[in-house]
């Protein structure tokens, strides 16, 4: 496969599990899985699951972390440079993040335009509630025995709600949190 052939499918699948790649990062972890190990065979399903542990371990999306592994190790893997897998690289994060891209601007310069609405406001006055009902399921999903261990877990959470009720800064809940997890614990 020529280098630039490669590229372009890569970017191609990358843009489509961009596209289509609906609820975050672990929702998008089949299509990524179908894109490259099933149609394309970049990889094997072992070297996509050490991917997807890694991903999980460095700070950023999980997609974006994918991505950017995935586009370095297929370009690689293929025979080219180090350096072709950095534009490799570069290629895949682009990709996955160019349809929200597009979205997003499009939906700013919509809403700009029809913020004063009525319509507008009546949908986003219907929204709030629904969103607010998402992530309270979202909270409610990882209240579970295996997540909240014992009592002070709990003691934890309550600590922090509260203290996230009050306006206390989130940097510093979650250094707080960690630093009372370290004397508990």
């Amino acid at each position: 496969m020529e280098l630039l052939d490669l590229y372009l499918a890569l970017f191609v699948a990358f843009f489509k599990i961009g596209l289509f790649g609906f609820g975050g990062g672990y929702a998008m972890l089949p299509l990524i899985q179908h894109e490259i190990v099933d149609t394309h065979q970049w990889m094997s399903v072992s070297d996509f699951t050490d991917i997807v542990a890694i991903s999980q371990t460095t700070p950023g999306p999980i997609a974006f972390n994918s991505a950017t592994y995935i586009g370095y190790s297929a370009v690689t893997e293929m025979g080219f440079a180090s350096g072709y897998g950095v534009i490799g690289s570069a290629i895949c994060t682009f990709a996955v993040s160019l349809p929200s891209l597009i979205l997003m601007t499009l939906v700013t310069a919509f809403f700009f335009r029809l913020k004063n609405n009525p319509w507008m406001q009546s949908a986003l006055s219907i929204l709030k509630p629904a969103i607010i009902g998402l992530i309270a399921s979202a909270a409610l999903i990882l209240i579970t025995p295996y997540n909240f261990i014992d009592y002070k877990s709990w003691i934890i959470f309550g600590a922090v709600l509260v203290a996230s009720i009050k306006k206390v800064d989130p940097i510093l809940l979650f250094f707080l949190s960690g630093v009372i997890g370290l004397i508990f614990y």
